[in-house]
């Protein structure tokens, strides 16, 4: 377990050549020689038991299973269908980068989170306001104004 995902190695290559990756990974799940539907079933049956699947994958075998996932993910090298197929492209040959896209992805979730409880406060405070007729068309554009600045600063820390 990295970054607390629970990783599996499905490759279409054989137990011979997948055990050692795995071992040299220290990935748990390894299920060698899966044809592509064997790939598509598995990520199905993760995402039937309550997993946000992220799928990695290069070859014309891995089309239908970056597809199915919930987020899909291919290196620049990756055949032209699998990049087609993904989310994210990652450039240049390493995919040491995936430990960046899950936390750049976990700490935009919480921003979107604090922009909908801040986006919520400013509409609990202001609407009754204006519904009173106590907000002044200048009041109100200077609050909508304040109010997107504050969320576009807050989407910002991501970076």
């Amino acid at each position: 377990m990295t970054l607390g995902l629970q990783v599996h190695l499905i490759t279409g290559d054989t137990t011979l050549a997948a055990h050692p990756v795995a071992q040299q990974l220290k990935i748990p799940n390894v299920t060698a020689n899966a044809l592509p539907q064997d790939k598509v079933t598995a990520l199905r049956d993760l995402a039937d038991k309550g997993h946000k699947v992220l799928m990695v994958g290069d070859g014309l075998n891995d089309t239908g299973a970056l597809a199915a996932a919930h987020v899909s993910i291919s290196p620049a090298s990756a055949i032209d269908a699998a990049r087609v197929a993904s989310d994210i492209v990652i450039l240049g040959q390493s995919l040491a980068a995936l430990s960046d896209c899950v936390t750049t992805s976990r700490a935009a979730r919480s921003r979107i989170t604090e922009n909908f409880a801040l986006a919520a406060v400013y509409n609990l405070i202001a609407v009754p306001f204006a519904l009173a007729g106590l907000a002044t068309p200048l009041m109100a554009a200077l609050a909508m104004s304040a109010s997107s600045i504050t969320v576009t600063l807050n989407a910002w820390r991501v970076r």
